[in-house]
């Protein structure tokens, strides 16, 4: 009698093993996290243009698409600390002239702000207020430093001006500027 000895066979015993070359959600979180790091360190602005509106002034639009969560643009200016912020927030308005595009924050239980009055190329601090925005504001930390930008909160297409909510509700900015109801 012939004694058959059963061995386990394996799917690898006949087909070479297959490894997927898909990324992990976190190899593609971390990915586009260094992509964002790269467009603000190189202070990379695409897909947009200024344009003059009338009664409005300036403001941004887009020239390409941009999709609902994508990266769009930095609030780009100085990084300042609360009181230092406080001390220009009044030099500015000694001079009704000068603009106010100071925009804070908290990060790591402190308050910041980035100042973007300067004049620059920058497209960011240009970007117009509505309670019903296309864009909306999110920390980005690089390398324990953070910065303001601004990601797509609904897809938007080309031509659509870009807008977000400053958030400033006060009774007193509300009379200085009405248009903040809106």
């Amino acid at each position: 009698m012939e004694t058959k000895v059963c061995q386990n066979r394996k799917v690898t015993d006949y087909y070479p093993i297959r490894r997927s070359n898909r990324k992990t959600k976190a190899e593609l979180k971390d990915e586009e996290h260094k992509h964002i790091d790269d467009l603000i360190t190189n202070g990379t602005e695409e897909g947009m243009q200024i344009k003059n509106i009338e009664g409005k002034g300036r403001g941004v639009f887009a020239v390409k698409g941009f999709k609902k969560g994508e990266f769009v643009v930095e609030y780009h200016g100085d990084l300042l600390e609360l009181a230092e912020a406080k001390t220009r927030e009044a030099q500015y308005a000694q001079d009704p002239q000068t603009g106010c595009y100071m925009y804070y924050f908290q990060y790591q239980c402190k308050t910041y702000c980035v100042d973007a009055t300067k004049e620059t190329s920058r497209h960011g601090r240009l970007i117009n207020h509505s309670k019903t925005g296309n864009c909306q504001t999110k920390l980005h930390v690089i390398d324990g430093t953070p910065h303001l930008i601004l990601v797509a909160s609904r897809d938007i297409k080309a031509e659509e001006e870009l807008l977000y909510d400053y958030g400033d509700r006060s009774k007193a900015s509300i009379l200085a500027h009405p248009w903040l109801k809106y």
